[in-house]
């Protein structure tokens, strides 16, 4: 088949709409992720988040998934998260089966805010809970106890909603497999229809980065975290757990996250805030941009005009090619055969992964199994040389 002609994955879907709330009480650990550790600037912030959504409202007109990520969207306050929907709706259309997620931290959502946001459409949460360990969140970070979160998970469950994600973190150096399996266990007790299982990773600037290099933390070696992940995997599929990306686990197809899975299948999708990404076309006419890196800056180049860019690049065939074996191989679903043909080298390399048991094929994909999972990123460099 040749690459004018061969089905591209993101044909015929609408896109999604990602929106990056920049704003935390403190900075967790761990995360690299852009935030500033203060709200004083939301109200600016939310002033330049409507000037940029009046940037596109032409360009987008219809998506089926809004995700408010951050930071914290749970931070803001019941009139600010009001406010922010009201702008989104007012400017945007939305499939009417459309998945309407945010992220929140325990100890920032309220009932009341919980009552705002069903009252927008919002249907499902994912809920930053990391760790049921008093001490495992003191080591990350964290502002919440326990306590806090199995309360914040029951709020959900009270106000009505029917899609709920528990987000967790595993690897510590200090962290057994007795204590992962009791706040597995106590989680599930809630039957939540997605919970997200992330290795601790220690990326280069965070606080936790800095620790390791002054010896004051160790992480966890390779053969552990192997066994963490193989463990885990195993544990949930036993309850009833789809694993359908390397770190995502789902009660049923119905409950994968539908906006991240644009990411993973190469959807059209446009990222509103500081720092977000945006992606659109095929190529020749494949295209992402980005935002700047900071609140200030976005907001005076809003206030001033001028769209927010950082950058942008056009994607060659290859790339979006590699990109797409790259991202599908992350998934249940894999990648069709027909992808893993745009490299010459792939066909030699796949039946090596195959004895290897690291990949299997079927119905014309090529999947990783629950070992590939674990080496995800090296096969993807492998097939795509």
């Amino acid at each position: 088949m040749s690459p004018s002609s061969r089905p591209r994955m993101n044909s015929g879907q609408l896109p999604g709409l990602y929106l990056h709330v920049p704003f935390c009480r403190s900075k967790c650990f761990y995360c690299d992720f852009y935030s500033v550790a203060s709200p004083a600037a939301i109200p600016r912030w939310l002033q330049a988040v409507r000037a940029e959504m009046d940037l596109y409202r032409e360009k987008f007109p219809r998506f089926d998934t809004l995700y408010l990520g951050g930071g914290t969207p749970s931070i803001l306050d019941e009139a600010d998260l009001a406010a922010l929907f009201e702008s989104i709706f007012d400017r945007f259309a939305f499939h009417p089966d459309s998945e309407i997620s945010m992220e929140a931290n325990p100890e920032s959502l309220t009932p009341g805010k919980l009552k705002t946001l069903r009252s927008f459409g919002l249907n499902r949460i994912s809920l930053g809970v990391q760790s049921l360990d008093e001490a495992d969140l003191r080591f990350l970070g964290r502002r919440h106890s326990p306590g806090q979160a199995l309360r914040a998970i029951e709020a959900c469950r009270s106000a009505g909603l029917a899609n709920l994600g528990v987000d967790l973190i595993y690897g510590l150096e200090t962290g057994s497999l007795k204590s992962w399996k009791k706040t597995l266990d106590t989680v599930l007790e809630y039957r939540p229809e997605h919970i997200s299982c992330y290795q601790l990773t220690f990326e280069t600037g965070t606080a936790l980065w800095k620790m390791r290099r002054a010896g004051r933390v160790r992480s966890m070696d390779e053969k552990m975290q192997a066994a963490f992940f193989i463990w885990t995997s195993r544990y949930l599929e036993r309850r009833g757990y789809r694993h359908y990306e390397v770190s995502n686990f789902a009660a049923g197809s119905e409950f994968m996250c539908r906006h991240n899975l644009k990411y993973w299948r190469h959807v059209a999708y446009l990222g509103l805030g500081p720092s977000a990404h945006s992606l659109r076309g095929a190529p020749p006419c494949a295209k992402r941009w980005w935002n700047v890196k900071s609140v200030r800056d976005y907001c005076r180049m809003l206030a001033e005009g001028k769209p927010p860019l950082a950058g942008s690049e056009l994607l060659s065939r290859d790339q979006f090619d590699l990109e797409a074996l790259d991202l599908g191989l992350r998934t249940c679903e894999g990648v069709d055969m027909s992808i893993l043909d745009e490299f010459p080298q792939s066909r030699k390399v796949l039946e090596q992964l195959q004895k290897s048991g690291l990949i299997r094929v079927d119905e014309g994909r090529a999947r990783l199994t629950r070992k590939g999972f674990l080496v995800a990123d090296s096969l993807a460099v492998m097939l795509g040389g």
